[in-house]
């Protein structure tokens, strides 16, 4: 995992925790006037130490932004900076960068819905992960679908579009898988 990717991790579980996670809400509601910690005593009902704690923790972690005034404001987009940098270590990221018009059918680095079946985009789509499980020789059905797992729930929808593509060929008894045809090495301009 990267640095970033550590970092972002280590942000959503500081944010995990029920409290801490309402004190940040509770600055993003307040925006750009930002709150002052006894404000947020009142709003969290919790003594001013352990808001003064918590604040503490938030500024440290770089969520929450506090100034000489007392006033603490929650850091613009930092939930959004975390999401892309936990995104961009997802195992299918290099290879969907090739195909930004598939972008639309993941969520976080996972497929969350496939195109409809006969358009240009399933092709595209069945390219794609042609790509990332990349078949070389013969595979069992259990090493199939570990590879796709790892970039989508639905695991028999895909392993069905890369047989039906043409991309996958399943033995006559439906236990093994070779590649059909060569792999691409780039994506496809197919639009």
């Amino acid at each position: 995992m990267s640095v970033e990717a550590a970092h972002a991790a280590g942000l959503l579980m500081l944010l995990s925790h029920p409290v801490r996670l309402r004190a940040f809400a509770e600055l993003a509601r307040h925006g750009k006037e930002g709150a002052t910690i006894f404000e947020m005593t009142v709003h969290l009902d919790l003594p001013r130490a352990e808001v003064g704690e918590l604040l503490g923790r938030l500024v440290g972690a770089g969520v929450a932004t506090g100034t000489g005034d007392g006033i603490y404001r929650a850091r613009e987009g930092v939930l959004r900076e975390a999401a892309q940098a936990l995104d961009r270590v997802q195992p299918i990221g290099p290879l969907l960068s090739e195909y930004p018009q598939l972008k639309s059918f993941f969520a976080h680095g996972r497929l969350a819905g496939l195109p409809p079946t006969l358009s240009t985009r399933a092709q595209q789509m069945a390219e794609l992960f042609a790509r990332f499980i990349a078949v070389d020789g013969i595979l069992s059905e259990s090493e199939v679908n570990d590879r796709i797992a790892r970039a989508a729930d639905d695991v028999a929808a895909v392993r069905r579009m890369l047989v039906e593509s043409g991309w996958l060929e399943r033995d006559r008894a439906g236990t093994s898988y070779g590649s059909a045809r060569p792999l691409p090495t780039s994506a496809l301009s197919l639009t």
